[in-house]
């Protein structure tokens, strides 16, 4: 009897380790991850907030005739009555530069000079 009596608050100590553990680690950790879900969200309202604000600073120029202007000249190409508008073109583009080793490219062939029958049509049909 008396090994069962030594169980006993074994048993005891047992049982309460797994309840304190069951009452109050698992609701804990679930309470850390909401605190982080909480937080995560409100940083996205922090950014959501100045987004907005950004926004409506865009809204109230677009309400401006300077800002119409400017997106007109810009974007669509329009000017007032009496203005001329002008359109620069880039240039012709560079060839691309020969890789390092490679050959130089063959000069250009001459023309080659044209037979007895082509020079005796061209002064053929020269009057025509």
């Amino acid at each position: 009897m008396k090994l069962k009596a030594r169980r006993v608050p074994v048993l005891v100590g047992v049982v309460v380790v797994f309840a304190v553990l069951f009452l109050g680690l698992f609701p804990t950790r679930s309470y850390v991850a909401q605190q982080r879900a909480i937080a995560a969200e409100q940083e996205k309202v922090a950014i959501l907030r100045t987004e907005n604000r950004r926004l409506m600073s865009r809204v109230e120029r677009l309400h401006t005739d300077a800002e119409i202007e400017r997106l007109a000249r810009e974007q669509y190409n329009l000017v007032k009555p009496g203005e001329e508008a002008y359109a620069i073109l880039p240039g012709p583009a560079d060839p691309p530069p020969a890789p390092a080793g490679a050959a130089p490219a063959p000069p250009p062939a001459p023309p080659a000079k044209p037979g007895f029958w082509s020079t005796v049509w061209d002064h053929m049909t020269f009057w025509d």
